[in-house]
């Protein structure tokens, strides 16, 4: 079952992938992701006895644009599907409330997103970033 119900998602369970295991937040201090979810949609997958296997965030202004971030999916869970599902739920729901435009990032799950939809961005030199991360 997927939840955007953030009491539903285990933020220890969160806050433990995110700064122990996701490559592009190790070490992020547990506040800093406590910060993030009180001002994102906190998605979770969960097991029928309530236990979060996966989670994502997105970031919108709920109009134009989101960004799907912080997706991870408990390792025991990999390789079923969740991932894929997980997205194209969140994607699904976005869309009918009128987003138009996603983003996201990956170093190595492209085909995950590809199935939902995702392109490599279309024209990148229009894109500008600041990254102040030190590891990632």
């Amino acid at each position: 079952m997927l939840t955007s119900d953030p009491t539903r998602v285990s933020r220890d369970a969160v806050a433990q992938w995110i700064s122990q295991e996701a490559y592009w937040a190790l070490g992020r201090p547990r506040e800093a992701i406590e910060r993030s979810i009180d001002h994102s949609h906190l998605y979770g997958a969960l097991e029928r006895d309530g236990v979060t296997v996966a989670c994502a965030r997105v970031v919108t202004d709920e109009v134009t644009f989101a960004w799907i971030c912080d997706v991870f999916v408990r390792e025991d869970h990999r390789g079923t599907g969740i991932g894929t599902w997980m997205t194209k739920e969140i994607v699904n729901f976005w869309s009918d409330e009128g987003v138009v435009r996603f983003l996201l990032a990956t170093r190595d799950a492209h085909e995950v997103y590809a199935r939902v939809g995702f392109a490599p961005v279309a024209r990148p030199e229009r894109f500008m970033e600041i990254d102040r991360r030190t590891a990632f």
